[in-house]
């Protein structure tokens, strides 16, 4: 289940496409100074905290108390809501190659379509939830982590088999200096880290389901020492035989969106089999891409309310159905991973838009990922209190929490630094940062606003009455209709500038708060007694 979680192909082609060869010594270097580390830190916490199952929302909360592990399972949760509205991306990408043979989806389907059509795949995830009981996500994630598991390493294979047949090599130079980065400290380069944290972290999310182990405090920390050698293998190996088909001095635009596909194509063709490898991929692909779905929002859901205090928490998020599942929390789901699909609407083009969400990914995963290295700093500094009998990460206590300190820092700027769109044009840069900026800060409020509300609710009954209710609704539409309207002029009336097109956005938000003040005129703002 946690290598569904931590590592695919597709994040090999991600990093690829940003740094080329150079990727190879960014894995190397990542590999021992963060990827063995991290892992060792979770199998470090999973074996303190093995009882708990909240995850890092428990593992914050015993170290840090009870406020610290509220923000820290909530930000957790929000920031895997944007990767989960790229996997639902991704199922539409895979299954447009099942039926279409090609990467062309923009021209089969607009904007507007791929976005209702993610709307489905992860709204009906989330509301057939219930039907994923662990035993079906077991077997789900398994069938799926094996199987793409097995791809990659047929794809490496079948790459080395190729240079024994005398198969050229697409990138030139391919030789020691064309995997060394020339300008490390700049910018554009080292913007394009937080990519990698994101495609390295995830293997805290199996945290929540290691009290169904037979020995959770000894097993887990070797199923996360067996992730970090595949890890290790996946994206050195992989990224070399990428080298080989690819030309990494001139890739695709569109490589991060449809790379895995035209990989296997391309070896396919190479040894007489058609598009029989890139069908087979294809599908592999749609079941690993379900599955991660499918473990994201189940295990985030589990991090967020198994073990947040319910102080901080407004009474209808807290609110069970009859399968014991948060029904509440399923519709914040989706209104928030609708909001994030209108917005990545805005951009022109789809393949615009997945690759603004795996930048988004970049910076809030990274940021979330923060709070894992912040718990085993308090677990470090307190280890009379959190003894691990099983399995303990560096047994020097201070040395244990400067390595926590080095991951925190280290993760924290590079997530500052993913702010820079790492795959924009001079088109889509502003209107990316913005986003990039946005989206985060949002999250920040929306975080903020729960205990707010929940006080509210301790203090008055109600947060808000019914005339309150109705103008946050309606504010609300009014930023849907800019935010569409936006998008609309973008495409319409590409020459006429971004002042022009924000101008009449404008137009529109003041024109709909206008109406919104009509409709409260003679209303009351306040709270029902």
């Amino acid at each position: 289940m946690d290598f569904v979680t931590v590592i695919g192909f597709d994040d090999i082609i991600y990093n690829f496409r940003n740094q080329g060869l150079v990727a190879l010594f960014t894995w190397v270097l990542m590999t021992f100074f963060y990827v063995i580390p991290y892992n060792l830190i979770v199998a470090h916490l999973g074996s303190t905290f093995s009882e708990e199952g909240g995850g890092i929302t428990s593992w914050m909360r015993q170290t840090n108390g009870d406020t610290v592990g509220y923000f820290a399972g909530w930000f957790y949760w929000i920031t895997e809501l944007p990767y989960v509205v790229d996997v639902a991306n991704s199922v539409i990408i895979s299954a447009g190659w099942l039926l279409f043979g090609n990467g062309h989806i923009q021209s089969h389907v607009g904007n507007a379509w791929f976005g209702i059509l993610s709307a489905v795949v992860f709204v009906a995830f989330i509301w057939l939830e219930h039907l994923f009981k662990n035993k079906s996500l077991e077997v789900m994630s398994t069938i799926g982590g094996i199987a793409m598991f097995g791809m990659t390493v047929l794809f490496v294979i079948m790459t080395f088999v190729g240079l024994s047949q005398g198969r050229p090599i697409a990138t030139h130079p391919f030789n020691w200096h064309a995997f060394m980065p020339k300008h490390f400290f700049s910018l554009s380069f080292l913007s394009t880290f937080g990519l990698f944290v994101f495609a390295m972290n995830g293997a805290e999310l199996a945290a929540p389901y290691t009290k169904n182990m037979k020995n959770p405090a000894k097993d887990f920390p070797k199923a996360l020492k067996m992730i970090a050698i595949m890890t290790m293998f996946l994206t050195l190996f992989g990224t070399f035989s990428l080298g080989v088909y690819f030309n990494a001095n001139d890739l695709p635009h569109d490589l991060k969106m449809n790379g895995n596909y035209y990989a296997f194509q391309l070896i396919g063709h190479q040894f007489g089999v058609g598009n029989l490898l890139l069908y087979i991929f294809t599908a592999t692909q749609l079941m690993y891409d379900l599955a991660q779905l499918a473990i994201l929002l189940d295990a985030s859901t589990r991090i967020f309310l198994s073990d947040t205090n319910k102080k901080f928490l407004p009474r209808q998020l807290t609110k069970m159905n009859a399968d014991g599942l948060p029904i509440n929390g399923y519709w914040l789901t989706t209104a928030i991973c609708g909001t994030i699909m209108a917005l990545g609407g805005l951009l022109p083009r789809i393949n615009d838009i997945f690759n603004w969400l795996l930048d988004l990914n970049g910076i809030v995963s990274p940021f979330a990922t923060c709070f894992l290295f912040w718990a085993f700093m308090g677990a470090r500094r307190h280890s009379d209190r959190f003894p691990t009998p099983d399995y303990t990460y560096i047994k020097s206590d201070k040395l244990g929490f400067l390595v926590g300190l080095w991951m925190f820092t280290v993760t924290f700027a590079l997530a500052v630094l993913g702010f820079f769109p790492t795959d924009a044009n001079a088109r889509t840069f502003t209107l990316m940062l913005i986003l990039n900026i946005a989206v985060p800060v949002g999250m920040i409020i929306l975080g903020f606003t729960m205990p707010w509300l929940a006080k509210r609710q301790q203090n008055h009954g109600v947060a808000f009455g019914r005339t309150a209710w109705w103008v946050i609704t309606a504010a609300l539409a009014v930023g849907v209709v800019a935010a569409v309207a936006y998008g609309v002029f973008i495409r319409l009336l590409p020459h006429s500038g971004a002042l022009a097109q924000w101008g009449l956005t404008v137009v529109l938000i003041a024109a709909g708060l206008a109406l919104v003040a009509g409709v409260t005129k003679h209303g009351r703002l306040g709270v029902q007694a």
